[in-house]
């Protein structure tokens, strides 16, 4: 007999903790039918590795209708590489991982380190929001840098992001999708003087890149690369925050785990993928069957939709001993929070290097930092993550 669920993944309760509902329904089952959105819920490790990785389950892009005024808001994903499948996102993936792979990420080691030293700097007092003042500007700052986006035109793109991403969650208004519509334009128009700018004046950076992929044999058209610059903007810097605060929580909320990476016990690069897995900033990946395939046992039919619970996963107990636990030192750490296969996050270096300086640096300034109020939760659960983590820097409280 096939499970089935009408968990309500809206409901406040489950968005402020997830775990003890998925924990049920991975007990359940590998794979359940989810009745209120139609379509199935992969919950273990192993159903989410094979959803993540079977080419029969892909990312088939849809325009939201009406076409016309979803318009600017469909044109950014029918045209980047995360919504489409070969040959199309080999294509594009190629040419955007080809500029990466120009030395970008070890370029902006020492840059990443002088913007968290700055940030750090301008920290007055001893009570902070670390998002606001730290978590916040730096991932947008290294994007920036990343893709040559002057620093004067940075504030922008941290809104515009946040609008677009709003759109994945369940349960949005008409408020929000014309906010995400909106800033689809904005942010288009942007990058795209942005892009006649650069023309003129090429340089090292990845913009000036893909222009060079685009005018070098046509095969980047205009419209991808504003899709593609789009998109690394928002999946640059909206993950990196959310597992610089989701991590930073899970860590301060385990004071032993804490004093074995403040004392050097625990590397921050193997502590950093623990902050990943136990809090998941990405809580569902959605693949469509392009044929009839079997998941975990389970026949799912052409068309159907197949949602992968990352943080599920991530607490499946046959993977990771004590999962539910908080583990610093925690290896091996197969999570699953940069994805799986085809679509593996292109930015993983990135993240977990510009991670790792960022952790490092404020674990080094303050040593003794805590928790000084209960963080404020943001309220999405495909995207999770917090408002507000005020830190009392010198442990007081």
């Amino acid at each position: 007999m096939l499970a089935t669920s009408r968990l309500d993944l809206a409901d406040p309760g489950f968005i402020a903790d997830p775990y003890p509902a998925l924990a049920a329904l991975r007990a359940q089952a590998d794979l359940a039918w989810h009745e209120p959105t139609g379509r199935w819920l992969a919950t273990t490790h192993a159903a989410v590795g094979a959803t993540l990785r079977h080419r029969s389950l892909g990312r088939i892009w849809s325009d939201l209708e009406p076409a016309e005024r979803f318009e600017p808001f469909s044109a950014l994903h029918r045209n980047q590489m995360m919504e489409n499948e070969p040959p199309a996102h080999t294509r594009l993936r190629r040419l955007v991982a080809g500029a990466f792979a120009r030395g970008h990420v070890e370029r902006l080691r020492p840059r990443v380190q002088e913007l968290a030293t700055d940030l750090l700097d301008r920290v007055s007092g001893d009570d902070v929001d670390v998002l606001a003042a730290y978590a916040e500007p730096l991932p947008v700052a290294v994007i920036a840098e990343l893709l040559g986006v002057p620093a004067s035109d940075r504030g922008q793109l941290r809104d515009w992001s946040q609008r677009i991403v709003a759109m994945y969650e369940h349960g949005r208004t008409l408020e929000v999708e014309q906010a995400a519509i909106t800033a689809s334009e904005e942010f288009s128009g942007y990058v795209r003087a942005l892009v006649t700018a650069r023309q003129g004046d090429l340089g090292d950076d990845l913009v000036s890149d893909l222009i060079r992929a685009r005018d070098g044999d046509g095969r980047l058209s205009s419209d991808e690369l504003v899709a593609s610059v789009v998109l690394l903007l928002n999946a640059g810097h909206e993950a990196s925050v959310n597992v610089f605060g989701n991590g930073l929580v899970a860590l301060l909320r385990h004071p032993g785990q804490l004093r074995r990476v403040v004392s050097g016990e625990v590397p921050v690069e193997v502590a950093l993928e623990e902050m990943i897995r136990f809090d998941a900033p990405l809580q569902l990946f959605e693949r469509t069957a392009t044929a009839e395939v079997e998941v975990a046992g389970v026949e799912v039919a052409a068309g159907q939709k197949v949602a992968a619970l990352m943080g599920s996963a991530n607490r499946d107990a046959a993977v990771f001993p004590d999962a539910d636990g908080f583990d610093a030192g925690r290896e091996p750490n197969p999570h699953v929070g940069f994805g799986m296969g085809l679509h593996f996050c292109l930015g993983a270096p990135l993240a977990r290097m510009e991670l790792a300086v960022s952790v490092a640096e404020l674990l080094r300034r303050f040593p003794r930092l805590a928790l000084a109020e209960e963080p404020e939760q943001r309220p999405t659960f495909v995207l999770r993550g917090y408002r507000t983590i005020r830190l009392d820097l010198r442990g007081a409280a």
